[in-house]
Formats: structure tokens, sequence, C-alpha cells
């Protein structure tokens, strides 16, 4: 989970990931993030800000427009793992007064990722 190139593979709202920092996952580690947006593409240079392996991942990104931090935790239990991946995206400037107008799109967007992960991981969604 820490080497964001594996994004491209589970989420489907991602076209491409290269890493521009760093040699896979780990503190300090940047990835430029190719994401589908609308009827284009936007590049989101996401860097690692906290990384507990195999705890804790946080990613923030940050561009003109918006900001997406995101969350990945993982805990033991008694049949394997639980992952838990909290992503939060707002934008900025101005424009953060239509966070509530796209909140729904942003949550059509995050319902696809959990599905891709989950089969990804080959497991099963146990809460939201």
């Amino acid at each position: 989970m820490g080497d964001l190139r594996n994004f491209a593979e589970w989420d489907p709202g991602v076209e491409r990931v290269t890493q521009v920092v760093g040699a896979g996952g780990g503190k300090d580690s940047s990835f430029d993030v190719v994401v589908k947006s609308g009827r284009g593409r936007m590049t989101l240079r996401y860097v690692t800000e906290q990384y507990d392996p195999p705890r804790l991942l946080v990613i923030e990104a940050r561009s003109r427009m918006l900001t997406s931090i995101d969350r990945i935790a993982v805990a033991g239990s008694n049949t394997g793992c639980m992952v838990t991946y909290d992503a939060e995206l707002t934008f900025n400037g101005p424009l953060r007064w239509f966070d509530f107008v796209l909140k729904p799109m942003f949550e059509r967007i995050g319902d696809r990722a959990a599905r891709g992960l989950t089969s990804a991981l080959a497991g099963e969604v146990v809460a939201q």
C-alpha cells in the first residue's frame, strides 16, 4: 500500500502513477498520480507524510484546485487484517464553496476505488 505505483491496479480513477522521489514506498517518497477528471486528466503529486509499516500510511496531494489527504490504516484481526482507507478531498480557495455540491461525486469516486481495493485484496467490506 505504501508504494503508490500499485494504485493503478485497483483504483479505476487512476490512469498511471510515476514515482518522482524515493524508491518504492516510504517516508519522503513522492508520486505523480494521473487521475481521470471529467473529460480529461489531472496529475496530482502525492507526498508521503506518515509511514509506519505495516500499520499506517498518510499521503497528501495539493494542487491549485484541490487537496487530497489519504489515510490508510492496517490492523490485525482474527481472520487476517482490516484495512481502513479514508480520503478527504476538498477544493482550495474560492472553489471550497462548491465542496458540498461535489461531495456526491467524490463519494462515487471513493466507492469505485473501495470496490477495486476490496477485490485486489480478496477481501470484503465490513463497515463504511
